[in-house]
């Protein structure tokens, strides 16, 4: 049966187009990848969504096919849901947390209350505590990947392209899945001065994102550093 308020994004302007149709409308925008299987849950809660809610539109944006929208709402693992009211941004749900999709789903279809006064708050950690946990963890081992998932199930296509680069250079590494730990997460975008994941710590220091350190390895740079 078709659904006419869930949508596969075909390209950037498709996508512009159906978010501009109705600037009041709740979007939900579901990032996933067919690789991934934690995506096969989260697509069939949007569809299940879309049926629920007619007001609701569920635009499906397949991420690494779709980079450009991927890109401008900076998300870093799949699968990632964003809901907008028109181009407001409203909520951002990352991993495949069905309940919390849900949840604000409801909440901003006007479906339910918020019983706290921010249902999306994160709890940091003292920012001396936080500092003396991330160079513990960059310190753990010679190299230490910061990724999206683990090495054997990697959440996002960056991540799992990281892992093959070290094991193409048979580079013994350690690894911290930032999924699993927020504080950690945005702590080290700051600490490293760099958005994005996966980042590569060799020694205890950041060395660079997939991109620098493929160029590294291409051009035999990554062996000089793995030998101090």
């Amino acid at each position: 049966m078709s659904v006419p308020n869930f949508v596969q994004v075909t390209s950037s302007t498709h996508f512009q187009e159906l978010l501009s149709a109705d600037l009041n409308r709740v979007s939900l925008i579901n990032f996933f990848a067919e690789w991934a299987e934690p995506c096969k849950q989260m697509n069939a809660v949007a569809l299940e969504l879309a049926k629920k809610h007619p007001g609701l539109l569920v635009l499906q944006v397949e991420a690494e096919q779709q980079e450009d929208i991927t890109e401008s709402f900076e998300i870093e693992a799949v699968p990632s849901v964003v809901l907008l009211r028109g181009h407001t941004l409203l909520a951002r749900i990352a991993g495949g947390d069905a309940a919390g999709v849900t949840t604000a789903v409801n909440l901003h279809l006007g479906k339910v209350q918020p019983t706290r006064v921010d249902d999306y708050a994160e709890k940091g950690l003292p920012q001396e505590q936080l500092n003396e946990r991330m160079r513990a963890l960059m310190n753990q081992s010679k190299v230490v990947l910061f990724m999206k998932g683990r090495p054997e199930n990697p959440q996002c296509g960056f991540s799992r392209k990281a892992v093959n680069l070290l094991k193409e250079q048979n580079v013994e590494f350690t690894h911290f899945d930032i999924l699993q730990d927020q504080d950690v997460r945005q702590g080290l975008k700051e600490h490293n001065q760099w958005p994005t994941f996966p980042q590569f710590i060799v020694n205890g220091e950041f060395i660079g994102g997939l991109d620098v350190v493929q160029e590294m390895a291409d051009n035999g740079e990554l062996n000089d550093v793995l030998a101090v």
